[in-house]
């Protein structure tokens, strides 16, 4: 008789497929995702820099930039699924997705289109003055999701619209943070900072908290948060540690953290 996916760890010798490629990943709790991706979490921890550094020879070694977010995206929405699932609160409120303008909003995008497809009602707001992403890929991935009617989209372009947004939002399932991912510097710009905020009290009522890569404001190299910052439940972080999640004040930042393949090649990765 076949194992179900819940109990099926992947092993050092047999990784498992990439998350875009896994449906299983879509069956699994928290416990079982661990597992199943035990071996990226034990791989060395690694800074922003050199994250980037692997990201941009991966897509010079042929890997496209649209594939690596995809992989990252579709983690991010079964690690909202599972944990939802663990705190019964799948399909009691909407899943909450908060996206800046960059990548990480793309990734952001790529997980609502996912979590919509798992059966999951979804809220996307866009943090941004653009009308529009700013990179390439995140733009494609937004179009993708702005012909999709069963995805709910509002943009928030200046505070008033988040404070606006933030109205009920505790009757939200899962808040996902796909706001800013490595490029913070310095204090958060408005609408930015007004959502940061709008997260801190969605979590005080109740709501888990989901970031994507690192919470918004917390650096992924020295794990030193701005104020505000971020404080989320799960963080899906991707392709290795990172080493700002594993100092003191990341990690009370980071909450429990999963560490996801996307499909950097090891020839990519010189950290």
């Amino acid at each position: 008789m076949a194992m179900p996916a819940t109990a099926r760890p992947s092993t050092p010798d047999a990784a498992p497929p990439l998350p875009a490629d896994d449906p299983s990943i879509f069956e699994m709790d928290l416990r079982a995702l661990r597992r199943h991706w035990a071996a990226q979490a034990s791989l060395p921890a690694i800074s922003a820099e050199t994250m980037t550094g692997a990201d941009r020879r991966a897509q010079a070694l042929g890997v496209p930039e649209a594939r690596l977010m995809e992989h990252a995206g579709t983690a991010v929405a079964a690690a909202v699924r599972a944990i939802a699932k663990d705190l019964d609160r799948w399909g009691t409120g909407p899943i909450v997705i908060l996206c800046g303008p960059g990548n990480n909003g793309g990734d952001g995008y790529v997980a609502a289109r996912r979590l919509a497809l798992a059966g999951a009602s979804v809220i996307v707001a866009v943090v941004a003055s653009e009308s529009r992403p700013r990179g390439l890929t995140s733009a494609r991935n937004w179009d993708r999701i702005a012909r999709d009617s069963g995805i709910a989209k509002v943009r928030l372009a200046v505070t008033r619209d988040v404070a606006t947004f933030g109205q009920g939002v505790e009757k939200a399932a899962v808040v996902v943070d796909a706001l800013l991912g490595t490029g913070v510097r310095g204090a958060l710009r408005e609408p930015i900072r007004s959502a940061v905020e709008l997260i801190g009290r969605a979590r005080a009522a109740g709501v888990p908290v989901v970031a994507v890569d690192t919470p918004t404001a917390v650096d992924l190299s020295s794990g030193e948060p701005s104020d505000p910052a971020v404080t989320a439940d799960l963080t899906v972080t991707f392709h290795r540690p990172k080493t700002g999640l594993v100092t003191r004040r990341g990690a009370a930042h980071a909450g429990k953290v999963l560490v996801a393949p996307i499909g950097i090649p090891p020839e990519a990765d010189r950290g």
